[in-house]
């Protein structure tokens, strides 16, 4: 099948989701400096490029705002992005489910799915993920790679530190709240202990939104293959992540056929159906690190893709491997896609 199939944004292409976006952090740094259309701009050329449809926008909160600042980072990153959207209507929209995003791809627009990055927002007040869930949010990721009140996240390195816990008291009232509200559970950044407390507090489909298999990457953020196929007995979905610290543990094996063995190995064990993308792109937030940071990054360049743009040579591999049509159909969206329509 013709790559141009995959990659033309028309009606008969198929759905692309990426399932993990840090873009709202960069939105949000810009638009208080004073620019506007900040997606529109900077954004949209590359993921029209790239054939993306829709972006699940996480709303992370830098450690150094903690704790204070978090709730409102996180509804500052809300407002900015609809405004965005009431600044450039007919190229983007916010999805609040799977038929907003199968609307979105109909009308020609990018559309925008908002997620939780990070409980801290809430901190410990149950009644705020109402408000989050009202104001669009539909994807809880429990922790970034820290502790907070819902439980403990996997460190990309190991670091010391004291005895590690799972899900919380607090915690596992969020997870129930928040699958009673509609909104799916992401267990990416969650240590192990956590993980296996979510498998048995979760009642319906989860997701990785952002990890890869540790059996070719070591990483504590990645998934060993007993928790890969815990997430395909569940119906859940794992998005593949660009990150070069999370793709190989050499630099050498940084690319993106490396990051496609990540498809074939979650595949192999968990299933077609339990598999999607979720770039994790973070080259475009490099320009905010100092030079001191910029030194010690491990990894170089720090996504094996280099933008959305390259999907298209994603999707190429893909079919250099094999994968039928209706597969990457799948991979690229259509899995996510079953996981928000409910």
């Amino acid at each position: 099948m013709e790559n141009q199939f995959f990659v033309q944004k028309n009606q008969n292409s198929p759905l692309v989701i990426d399932g993990h976006s840090d873009l709202l952090s960069d939105v949000q740094i810009q638009r208080e400096k004073g620019r506007r259309k900040v997606i529109e701009t900077d954004y949209y050329e590359r993921l029209a490029a790239g054939g993306v449809n829709i972006i699940v926008a996480a709303l992370y909160v830098d450690s150094s705002f903690l704790p204070e600042m978090g709730l409102r980072k996180a509804l500052g990153q809300i407002s900015y992005l609809y405004e965005e959207v009431q600044e450039s209507p007919e190229k983007l929209m916010i999805c609040y489910n799977g038929e907003d995003m199968e609307r979105a791809k109909q009308m020609g627009k990018i559309g925008f799915l908002l997620a939780i990055e990070g409980a801290e927002p809430i901190g410990t007040d149950l009644s705020l993920l109402r408000v989050f869930y009202e104001l669009g949010v539909r994807n809880l990721g429990l922790v970034w790679s820290r502790r907070n009140a819902v439980g403990d996240g996997s460190f990309f390195q190991p670091i010391r530190e004291g005895r590690k816990g799972g899900i919380t008291s607090f915690g596992v009232k969020v997870i129930e709240e928040a699958e009673k509200l509609g909104i799916t559970i992401d267990v990416s950044h969650l240590n192990d202990e956590g993980f296996w407390d979510v498998m048995e507090i979760s009642k319906k489909p989860i997701i990785a939104s952002h990890s890869n298999a540790r059996s070719l990457c070591s990483t504590m953020r990645n998934l060993t293959d007993e928790q890969i196929l815990a997430i395909a007995s569940k119906n859940g979905v794992i998005g593949v992540n660009a990150a070069s610290l999370l793709v190989a543990d050499e630099d050498t094996n940084c690319n993106i056929e490396y990051l496609i063995n990540h498809v074939d190995h979650l595949v192999k064990v968990a299933g077609i159906q339990h598999v999607g993308i979720g770039l994790d792109l973070c080259e475009g937030l490099i320009k905010y690190m100092s030079p001191a940071d910029l030194a010690n990054i491990p990894r170089k360049p720090f996504d094996v893709i280099s933008g959305h743009q390259e999907i298209p040579l994603f999707i190429e591999g893909l079919i250099d491997r094999g994968y039928k049509g209706n597969e990457i159909e799948a991979l690229l969206g259509g899995n996510f896609l079953r996981i928000f329509k409910g």
